[in-house]
């Protein structure tokens, strides 16, 4: 058994990790840590754990290092860089869960987020969107797990941009539920402040357009505009890439081109022509659902949906374990998408 431990476990991520990996074969939790919650029981936090999980949570700030064989961070950008450093040993395996290891750019990394303390561990890191970077992924010791928007959009564009076949701009419209702004209390996520509304917000700032452009940019210099929105929804994310193809194509053709390219992809999925994918059919799983329509004039609408708590973090940094350790890709994520 692998000793795994969960490193800030009280937000909606560590609890979706517990989740998931109290169903893994190969692995048991054997560190939970929390600076607020220190000396409680996890089962003291989220009730739904009692009688099913109920480890002690460890002050975050102690020294934990070669306690476990894979840790999962899950702390604010700033707080992960300086755990990595404190945990870092070159064997056992660290998912940073915030953005402090998605960039192989400090520069970049530093114009859209703040300085960063542990520079020399960045070119150690590796992108964890394993349908781009598995073979990578594999034997890594430290992962930048991808954020929930940028794993939407560029498993949405990826298949197009790798063959050369957009022409002009890309633009990313994505809704998502109200989770992905995290547990802790915010006037924006509020239920009267979101209730019966649905609005844009960080148009043209939001942290994670540079992430999906430097992405983009390594198959092409084709400028991304992102707008995310919020919907009054738990969870959840429907993106729709709009762009345009260099030459005429059916429907039917490029969705062959993504069935080819996401062949043997345990979680990709690709709908089928004349139908478009739906959160409520990826909630509490790690699909991403990817459809699509080509105008006779040659724009295209490319559409996903991901569950932002699971393919968009904790489920993909399950994934991306799963692979840095050898085991079975899968394991601990075969559960069906849940509905109604």
């Amino acid at each position: 058994m692998q000793k795994i431990g969960i490193v800030g476990a009280t937000g909606y991520t560590g609890f979706v990790l517990i989740s998931t990996l109290l169903t893994h074969p190969e692995v048991k939790i054997t560190l939970i840590t929390s600076n607020t919650y220190k000396g409680k029981k996890i089962s003291g936090v989220f009730p739904l754990l009692k009688g099913i999980f109920e480890e002690t949570l460890e002050p975050t700030d102690e020294d934990h290092k070669g306690k476990c064989d894979a840790y999962f961070l899950c702390l604010p950008h700033g707080s992960s860089m300086e755990m990595a450093r404190r945990l870092y040993d070159g064997r056992a395996i660290i998912v940073d869960l915030s953005a402090d290891f998605r960039f192989e750019d400090a520069a970049l990394y530093e114009k859209v987020y703040i300085p960063h303390i542990a520079k020399e561990l960045i070119p150690k890191a590796v992108y964890g969107l394993p349908e781009l970077y598995r073979d990578r992924i594999k034997g890594a010791r430290l992962i930048g797990n991808p954020g929930c928007y940028p794993t939407s959009a560029i498993l949405a564009v990826y298949p197009l941009v790798k063959n050369g076949l957009i022409a002009g701009d890309i633009f990313v419209d994505s809704k998502s539920g109200v989770s992905g702004a995290g547990r802790e209390a915010k006037l924006g996520s509020m239920f009267c402040e979101v209730s019966e509304g649905f609005r844009a917000y960080n148009v043209g700032v939001h942290r994670h357009e540079p992430e999906i452009q430097k992405e983009v940019n390594k198959f092409a210099p084709m400028k991304v505009t992102f707008v995310p929105h919020l919907l009054p929804m738990n969870r959840g994310i429907l993106t729709t890439v709009y762009s345009r193809l260099k030459e005429h194509a059916a429907t039917k053709d490029i969705l062959a081109l993504y069935r080819k390219t996401y062949d043997g992809e345990p979680f990709v999925r690709i709908v089928d022509e004349g139908a478009y994918p739906d959160t409520r059919f990826t909630r509490f799983s790690n699909y991403c659902d990817i459809g699509l329509k080509v105008f006779e004039d040659g724009r295209i609408v490319i559409i996903s949906a991901i569950d932002n708590l699971v393919k968009g973090a904790s489920g993909q940094a399950v994934q991306n374990m799963n692979i840095a350790l050898g085991m079975d890709e899968a394991a601990g994520l075969k559960s069906v998408p849940q509905y109604p």
